[in-house]
């Protein structure tokens, strides 16, 4: 144990791309722990960042009692019952049920919630509900640090089950690799020191360029770097964002400090974000879900349009001039492999009343695009408004995070 907690304290000073830490101690229960060249490790104050690429050590659990509890209360506002509603044939909260039960070190799995409906659900998923959340725990303005006290409190005076890591796992982001909880739990009960281990991703934006305002008067949100707003965004320090998919705190956190983090928070890198809050957001959710599942078993249609997706805009809608857009034509046969069906809808001629079809057949031929159907008659509009539309930048994540999987 304390050589592993002195490498942990040394990697910030390591020059070498790729280290592996072997068994040293025969007392030791930390057997091994794997880094390779994938690991990144950024301090800042007392949180410590480690990329999702350091692998699981072996330990021994015996004696670590490890609960995950999943928090799903029945009055949501933004989407009405979302925490049960049905996504890719199951109901939302069974996906981090299921997840929590494949893990190698959760001993328990614990559904928190208010509803008996929930509850039974819950239990029909092979969770554990030996408790009813109180109403006044269950509301918009609720804090989680409440219901784990009050989780904790129970089976401690219910049941004389005494916790020592919390596993928390929200039902609205259902999308998750069950090596990610491990990893995380094994970073945390190596940390002595660590309080709790949080799942993060990098963001779009910087904080060093967002401002606070006060009777129109702007202050930058961060000022430890000079004038960092007037900077490139690409030389400002990465910065992360806690991505609500994992989140592993020891029990003495919350029930001593009074906290949902501690003051040592470690950070846990993750390429991907499919945390649920909007219709959009189950929508994205729902495709990729389907993608990873046998495509023969459900496959799914996806109408698409020619110009501007698999082709490049042209002038003039001279569409003899038409040119292939590579990496769309790669998305789009991607999902037809996947067995999926591919329907292009175009409005080549729609307002000309010229004939593209035979040139548009030798072009797709050409280009290697696979599709189940060719339609034309497509109204030429400005705007398209669709309630299952969804941006190609959005289905080129999606399918990156999948073959990351693969």
């Amino acid at each position: 144990m304390r050589c592993l907690a002195r490498f942990l304290t040394n990697i910030a000073a390591l020059i070498k791309p790729s280290v592996k830490c072997n068994r040293v101690d025969s007392h030791t229960k930390i057997c091994v722990y794997y880094i390779n060249n994938r690991l990144k490790l950024i301090t800042n104050g007392n949180t410590v960042l480690l990329s999702a690429s350091i692998e699981e050590s072996e330990m021994d659990f015996n004696k670590i009692n490890i609960v995950a509890i999943i928090p799903a209360r029945s009055g949501s506002k933004s989407v009405i019952d979302k925490n049960i509603r049905t996504i890719n044939n199951k109901p939302l909260l069974a996906y981090s049920i299921e997840q929590a039960r494949q893990s190698r070190y959760i001993n328990r799995v614990i559904i928190s919630t208010d509803s008996e409906k929930y509850r039974s659900i819950a239990m029909s998923y092979g969770a554990e509900a030996p408790f009813l959340r109180p109403a006044e725990l269950s509301q918009d303005s609720s804090l989680d640090i409440d219901l784990f006290k009050h989780a904790y409190l129970w089976l401690k005076e219910n049941e004389g089950y005494t916790t020592d890591i919390f596993v928390h796992l929200r039902p609205t982001h259902p999308i998750r690799d069950v090596k990610d909880i491990d990893k995380m739990i094994c970073l945390l009960v190596n940390d002595k020191d660590a309080d709790s281990i949080r799942s993060v991703s990098r963001t779009n934006e910087t904080p060093y360029k967002m401002w606070f305002s006060k009777n129109s008067i702007l202050s930058p949100v961060l000022s430890d770097i000079h004038e960092a707003y007037n900077m490139p965004r690409q030389s400002l320090p990465i910065a992360y964002s806690q991505n609500a998919c994992i989140d592993v705190i020891k029990a003495k956190t919350i029930m001593k400090k009074n906290s949902m983090t501690g003051d040592k928070i470690l950070g846990y890198e993750m390429s991907y974000n499919f945390d649920i809050d909007t219709e959009d957001d189950f929508l994205k959710a729902e495709l990729f879900l389907t993608l990873t599942q046998n495509s023969s078993d459900k496959p799914f249609v996806v109408v698409c349009d020619i110009d501007g997706i698999i082709a490049n805009k042209v002038i003039d809608n001279d569409y003899s001039k038409s040119t292939p857009n590579t990496k769309n034509i790669n998305l789009i046969n991607d999902l037809f492999d996947k067995g999926h069906q591919i329907d292009l809808f175009t409005a080549r001629g729609y307002t000309t009343g010229i004939n593209w079809e035979a040139l548009t057949k030798n072009q797709l031929q050409n280009w290697g695009v696979k599709y189940s159907s060719l339609k034309f008659g497509k109204p030429n509009a400005d705007f398209y408004i669709d309630d299952k539309f969804i941006s190609l930048a959005d289905l080129h994540k999606i399918l990156t995070t999948l073959r990351r999987k693969e």
